[in-house]
């Protein structure tokens, strides 16, 4: 891991990688999202489907409850866990440390959850070439 220049450029986030929507009917919404709207299904999973938003990934989770709606914001960054030590030192209020999501067959994903002072749930996200 190279931090010489890490540490000399400032911390900032500002690519939002991914974006998630809970709906209550997951099937319905996959069918709105890909055929209503045209939006290219990336892939879907048990209760989660993805879509590419021009670069922006939009995940869709099912929720049991109706009305019940949340939104989380994820950030990509280059290096997960230098990007966690510096929320971390400015005391920002951790959810869950870096922990590998996923292993996809090119790259692993990354994922630290965090909330903002009204307590919004916002994320860390970080692809890394496998090796």
């Amino acid at each position: 891991m190279d931090t010489a220049g890490a540490a000399t450029a400032p911390f900032g986030l500002s690519t939002i990688g991914q974006i998630a929507l809970s709906v209550t009917d997951i099937s319905r919404a996959i069918g709105f999202y890909r055929d209503t709207l045209g939006m290219k299904l990336l892939f879907q999973v048990p209760n989660l489907g993805f879509f590419d938003c021009g670069g922006v990934r939009l995940m869709l989770s099912g929720s049991q409850q109706a009305g019940t709606s949340a939104t989380v914001l994820y950030f990509k960054v280059a290096d997960i866990h230098q990007a966690f030590a510096t929320l971390q030192a400015r005391n920002v209020s951790i959810e869950r440390a870096p922990q590998l999501t996923a292993r996809m067959p090119d790259h692993e994903l990354w994922m630290a959850f965090f909330r903002d002072p009204d307590g919004n749930l916002l994320a860390l996200m970080s692809e890394l070439p496998l090796t």
